[in-house]
């Protein structure tokens, strides 16, 4: 369960938003500018509530009220940005062990065998990245990401750099995360289409203010 009430002034910007959620992924959903990073971004504590709470499956990870605020690499939360952010001088095998080191995890070869085939990423291991396509390297760090082994996965419009093309091919295993990795996601979009085919619950959020919570549904009449 993510629980999520927060105010955050942003300049001349002013985020308010409540909202839980116990589906598998959480769609946020608005036009560019509504505020769904910044969200987030709190929700992975890189940024700091002004006033509010956030906690995960009954653990606070802010309470301004109570001066509260856990760190990012104690949050346990996977993070996949838009860019992929994989280590260029590393190849695709060593950027998938940096979560699982930078957490001080024992290595598990049977979770990261399942990880590869899961993504259909075990044939890249000996690649660099520059050598990789768009949506392998979203593969790879999504990848990257389940085998520091999260309790919740944020992914930022991780098909937003994406051609038509790209996002077709890396759809299917997004599917395949959401129905087998056991892993509950928020998944930020401001594509209708992706949401309806991941999300089981959207937010919908519109200059900084939730303005619709529920199923699928309530994209209804939406375009990108």
């Amino acid at each position: 369960m993510l629980r999520v009430e927060v105010t955050k002034q942003l300049g001349e910007f002013s985020l308010e938003a409540s909202f839980s959620s116990e589906g598998r992924v959480t769609g946020l959903f608005g036009a560019s500018g509504a505020g769904k990073s910044s969200l987030i971004n709190m929700i992975a504590g890189l940024l700091k509530p002004d006033r509010g709470n956030i906690s995960l499956d009954g653990e606070v990870l802010d309470d301004t009220a109570k001066g509260v605020h856990v760190p990012p690499h104690r949050r346990r939360i996977g993070y996949v940005f838009q860019d992929a952010r994989l280590f260029p001088h590393l190849d695709v095998g060593q950027n998938l062990d940096y979560g699982r080191r930078m957490n001080r995890l024992a290595d598990d070869p049977a979770q990261k065998k399942r990880v590869t085939d899961l993504l259909d990423i075990g044939h890249l291991l000996d690649r660099r990245p520059g050598k990789l396509s768009g949506g392998e390297r979203q593969r790879v760090a999504l990848g990257r990401a389940l085998l520091s082994k999260p309790r919740l996965l944020l992914l930022d419009e991780p098909l937003g750099s994406l051609d038509a093309g790209r996002k077709i091919e890396i759809l299917p295993y997004l599917v395949r995360l959401r129905d087998e990795a056991n892993v509950p996601m928020v998944y930020v979009s401001h594509d209708p289409a992706e949401l309806r085919q991941l999300a089981t619950q959207i937010v919908m959020l519109k200059d900084g203010r939730v303005t619709a919570l529920g199923g699928v549904k309530v994209l209804t009449g939406t375009t990108a």
